[in-house]
């Protein structure tokens, strides 16, 4: 009885079985590099705790709970970790469905998916780097005539990963226009056209991200969004020519 072979690199016609052995594989490897950058996140903690109390100079953090900063070093390690070990991880996934799509389709996810991840980390540098120190510096001096500021390590830090990751996937807009483009759900006129309502819902969601009542800095989020919804337009408008 002839039997049938199958080529591991066409994976089109791999049986059921064998995407599944893949798909554990990749998820093996996924948590082997998520446990191991854990480690060392949890190992260099202190030093990231410090790196996350830079915008917020001149204030004084309080243990208010036993144990507080030890669960907070624990959720430092946690989060640094998904941080760092994303990419790779979405990588992973990358490949796993890659050979199920079209030539053109690939064309498209490769791009996609580098640009979200690039677009992602400036989002969380912008807000490290200018957001968060625009809104603790009104915080902090709001009232400070009134009440001397002294705050939780672990509100802040709630605080801190809020904004990071919020303003991160704010700037995955331009990719979901992208997406709503290409597959012809939405397309760049009506995009366009739509302008004035996005403003508006820019606005309520500067307001949500950013928890400060300054007009400032709420002003500057709305203004990044409409920034990030035009470029979104205009990256489509490339592609599809």
């Amino acid at each position: 009885m002839k039997k049938t072979y199958y080529n591991k690199k066409d994976k089109n016609h791999m049986p059921i079985i064998e995407h599944f052995i893949e798909l554990r594989e990749r998820i093996l490897i996924s948590l082997l590099v998520f446990i191991v950058t854990l480690t060392i996140s949890i190992i260099y903690s202190k030093q990231i705790t410090f790196i996350l109390q830079e915008p917020a100079l001149g204030i004084k953090f309080l243990q208010l709970a036993p144990g507080e900063y030890l669960f907070v070093s624990i959720k430092i390690g946690v989060y640094s970790a998904l941080l760092a070990s994303s990419p790779f991880s979405l990588y992973q996934i990358m490949l796993f469905i890659l050979p199920g799509l079209t030539k053109k389709e690939s064309s498209y996810i490769v791009p996609l998916f580098i640009g979200s991840i690039i677009l992602f980390f400036c989002g969380m540098i912008f807000a490290y780097k200018i957001l968060i120190p625009i809104t603790l510096k009104f915080l902090i001096n709001y009232g400070s005539d009134i009440v001397e500021p002294i705050w939780s390590f672990e509100e802040y830090f709630n605080f801190i990963i809020l904004l990071l990751f919020s303003v991160g996937i704010s700037f995955q807009i331009p990719i979901l226009q992208i997406i709503l483009g290409i597959t012809n759900i939405i397309n760049k006129e009506r995009m366009l056209q739509s302008w004035k309502y996005i403003a508006f819902i820019a606005t309520i969601i500067g307001a949500i991200i950013t928890p400060s009542t300054d007009p400032i800095t709420q002003s500057l989020m709305t203004i990044i969004i409409l920034l990030l919804y035009f470029s979104g337009i205009l990256t489509l408008k490339m592609i599809q020519r």
